[in-house]
C-alpha cells in the first residue's frame, strides 16, 4: 500500500526525471537523436524503470504513465534546444487506443520546437503484439500525423519480428543480446547480418543497441549497421552530450569500417559460401505440392528444393521425407492440391554468400544440427541464389586445416609466408587499406647460444603470444615467417597504441628467462669466433611498419620488400623500438615498376 501511496503521488507531481541517450551514427559518429529514458524519484524504489512500470501495471495507469513521461520528455527536450530525433518509448497497448487520444501528449504546444517528423514512437514488447491488424491501422494514424515509427529489442521475442513485417517501421533496435559478444559469436553474426540484409529489402534503419566495447562496435559496423546506442558511445544523462568526446570519436576514424571482416590470426580460408553453392530450383510458397512432386520425379538426383515467398526465401523442402509422407495411404489426394508449404518441416538457416565457410562452420555447430543434414539456403542481396550442404561444407573446411597446417609455423602454429602473401592479395584485391608490421628479435642468435636453443623457442612462442593478445581477432592477422621474424597485418586504425603496448611489455615478458646478473647489468658477454669478449645486450623487439594505399599499383611481394626495409631501420634503434614509414611509397612502387620495364634506349 506503501509504494502504491508513493506512485499516485509520482503521478500527481510528475515526479519523473527524463533522461536522453544518443543514437548515434556508426559511419561518422554524429548524433541522430536521443532515446528518451525515465526515472522515479531518486530515494524511492519507483527510481527504478521496471518498478515504476510494474506498479503502473498492477493499478492500470500505465497509459497515465506513459503520457507524463512523454510529455516530460518534449518538454524537456525543447527546453535544451535539443536537436535530431525524440525516440519516445510506448507500449501497444497505448498504441492501439485511439491515436488522437493516445498521442495527446505528441500533439501538444511543445511539438512547436519539434519537426512532427523527428518524433519516433518506439515500440516496446506486450501482450496486445497479436491484434496486428488494429497495429497497422494505429500505427497509419501516426504517421499521418508525421511521426515515424521504431521497433525495439527486436530478436527478443517472434512477436518483433512479426511487428517489424507488419508494420514495416522506419527503425528497428536490434536487442542488445545479439550485440555484446558478437566479435566472438558466429551465431550473433549472422543473426544481424541477416537483420541488415532484411532491413535494405523493407527500407528500413538498423540501430544495435547495447554496444559497450570497441570490438562489438567494429564487428557492428562491419555488419553494415548504420546506428548504434550504449555505455561505449554515451550513456543516458541529462543534459545529454549534443557531440562526442573526441575520445569517442576517434572510434570513427577513416578506415575503421572494413568492407567485411578479414581473416584472424588463426588462418583462415578466404574462401566464402559461394564457393559450396548448388543450383537447385525454387517454387513459390502457394505451389500445389502435386506440382513440386513432380519436379522431384522428373528429376531424381535432386534431394532438395526452395520455397520462396514473395521471391524471399523461406524454407526447403527436403525430397525423400516428402515422398515418404506422399507414400502414405490418401495423403497424396489429401495434399495433393494444398501449398508445398506445408511440407518445410525446420527453421532454415539462410546465409550470404561472403560468409566465410568457417564462420558458416562455427554457425552451424552452434546452432541446430539438423542444418547440418538438411543443408541452407544461400542469397545474395536477400534474393535466393542456391543451396549449401553439410556434406560440402565439412569436405571444405577439412581441405582449409589441411592447407592451414600445412603452411603453419610448427613452434607457434601461426600462418606461415603463403597464407602471409594469399591474405595481403586479398586485402589489395578488396582496396581495403591496412598496415603491414614486420617484427624482429634482436640479439637474438647470442641469446639462442648461450641460453640454449629451449629458452630460444619460449623467446619466440612469447613474442607470438604478446602479438595475438595485441592484435583484434576480428580484424588484423598475425604470421610467423620464420625464425624469429613476424608480420602483423593490422587493420585496427589504433595499430600505433598496440605496437606500443607490446613494446611496453615484452622486457618484463621475457625477464624470467635470463640469470639475475645479466638482467642487472643489461646484458652479457660471450666470447665471439676470435675468443674476443663481447657484450650483447637483452633480447630486444623492433618493429618496422608500412602503410599501404591500396589505390597505388601494389603486389605482395612489393609490400614485404617495404616492410622488410622498414624493419631495417627500426633495427638501427637500441632496444624495442617501433620505426613507422612516413616516406612515399608511390615513388617506390614507380622505381620497382621502372626497374622492370625494358630500357627504351636498347631498342
Amino acid at each position: 500500500m506503501k509504494m502504491l501511496a508513493s506512485f499516485r503521488k509520482v503521478l500527481q507531481e510528475v515526479a519523473l526525471t527524463p533522461l536522453y541517450q544518443p543514437i548515434v551514427d556508426l559511419q561518422s559518429g554524429e548524433i541522430l537523436g536521443y532515446e528518451g529514458l525515465i526515472r522515479g524519484p531518486s530515494d524511492s524504489p519507483l527510481h527504478v524503470p521496471t518498478t515504476l512500470f510494474n506498479v503502473a501495471r498492477l493499478c492500470g495507469e500505465t497509459v497515465e504513465l506513459e503520457r507524463l513521461c512523454r510529455k516530460v520528455h518534449i518538454e524537456k527536450f525543447v527546453q535544451m534546444g535539443l536537436s535530431g530525433k525524440l525516440f519516445l518509448n510506448m507500449s501497444p497497448d497505448v498504441l492501439l487506443m485511439p491515436a488522437i487520444e493516445s498521442g495527446a501528449s505528441l500533439l501538444t504546444p511543445a511539438l512547436a520546437g519539434i519537426a512532427p517528423e523527428n518524433i519516433v514512437i518506439e515500440l516496446t514488447e506486450s501482450d496486445s503484439t497479436s491484434n496486428y491488424p488494429r497495429l497497422r491501422e494505429a500505427a497509419s494514424d501516426y504517421r499521418g500525423f508525421g511521426l515515424q515509427i521504431a521497433i525495439d529489442d527486436l530478436g527478443e521475442g517472434f512477436s518483433s519480428l512479426r511487428l517489424w513485417s507488419e508494420l514495416r517501421p522506419e527503425y528497428v533496435k536490434i536487442d542488445k543480446y545479439f550485440v555484446q559478444g558478437i566479435d566472438k559469436d558466429a551465431v550473433k553474426r549472422q543473426f544481424v547480418r541477416s537483420i541488415s540484409e532484411i532491413a535494405q529489402q523493407s527500407k528500413s534503419s538498423v540501430i544495435a543497441e547495447g554496444i559497450e566495447t570497441e570490438a562489438e562496435l567494429h564487428a557492428v559496423r562491419s555488419l553494415g549497421i548504420q546506428y548504434g546506442q550504449g555505455y561505449l558511445l554515451a550513456r543516458p544523462a541529462m543534459p545529454p552530450v549534443s557531440v562526442l568526446p573526441p575520445e569517442t570519436l576517434r572510434l570513427f576514424g577513416k578506415g575503421a569500417h572494413p568492407k567485411r571482416p578479414p581473416m584472424n590470426e588463426a588462418y583462415r580460408s578466404v574462401a566464402t559460401v559461394r564457393k559450396i553453392l548448388r543450383a537447385v530450383p525454387a517454387v513459390a510458397d502457394s505451389t500445389a505440392t502435386n506440382d513440386v512432386y513432380d519436379i522431384f520425379q522428373k528429376q531424381a538426383d535432386l534431394n532438395v528444393l526452395a520455397v520462396l515467398r514473395d521471391g524471399v526465401p523461406i524454407g526447403l523442402i527436403q525430397r525423400l521425407r516428402m515422398l515418404d509422407r506422399l507414400a502414405r495411404p490418401y495423403h497424396r489426394e489429401l495434399y495433393g492440391t494444398k501449398p508445398c508449404a506445408q511440407f518445410i518441416e525446420n527453421a532454415p538457416l539462410i546465409v550470404d554468400h561472403k560468409t566465410s565457410l568457417q564462420d558458416l562452420g562455427n554457425l552451424i555447430t552452434e546452432a541446430d544440427p539438423h542444418h547440418l543434414s538438411d543443408g541452407f539456403i544461400i542469397t545474395e542481396g536477400g534474393q535466393f541464389i542456391g543451396v549449401g550442404t553439410g556434406f560440402d561444407l565439412i569436405r571444405e573446411i577439412t581441405q582449409m586445416q589441411i592447407h592451414a597446417a600445412r603452411y603453419a609455423n610448427p613452434l607457434t602454429q601461426l600462418p606461415g609466408n603463403v597464407p602471409i602473401n594469399e591474405h595481403i592479395e586479398t586485402l589489395l584485391l578488396n582496396e581495403e587499406p591496412f598496415a603491414v608490421c614486420y617484427g624482429d628479435l634482436d640479439h637474438f642468435k647470442p641469446f639462442n647460444d648461450l641460453y640454449s636453443y629451449r629458452k630460444g623457442d619460449e623467446v619466440i612462442q612469447i613474442t607470438a603470444k604478446l602479438l595475438r593478445e595485441h592484435a583484434d581477432p576480428a580484424l588484423d592477422f598475425v604470421g610467423h615467417i620464420g625464425g624469429d621474424d613476424f608480420i602483423v597485418v593490422f587493420k585496427s586504425t589504433d595499430w600505433r597504441e598496440r605496437c606500443g603496448k607490446l613494446l611496453d611489455q615484452f622486457a618484463s615478458a621475457t625477464s624470467h628467462l635470463y640469470k639475475s646478473e645479466h638482467l642487472a647489468a643489461g646484458g652479457y658477454v660471450t666470447e665471439n669466433r676470435q675468443g674476443a669478449e663481447v657484450f650483447h645486450p637483452l633480447v630486444s623487439f623492433s618493429m618496422g611498419v608500412v602503410q599501404v594505399d591500396t589505390a597505388l599499383p601494389y603486389s605482395s611481394y612489393q609490400i614485404a620488400e617495404f616492410a622488410a626495409q622498414a624493419k631495417s631501420e627500426a633495427k638501427k634503434i637500441s632496444g624495442n623500438s617501433l620505426f613507422v614509414e612516413q616516406r612515399s611509397l608511390l615513388r617506390a612502387a614507380y622505381d620497382i615498376v621502372a626497374q622492370a620495364a625494358p630500357n627504351d634506349d636498347s631498342a
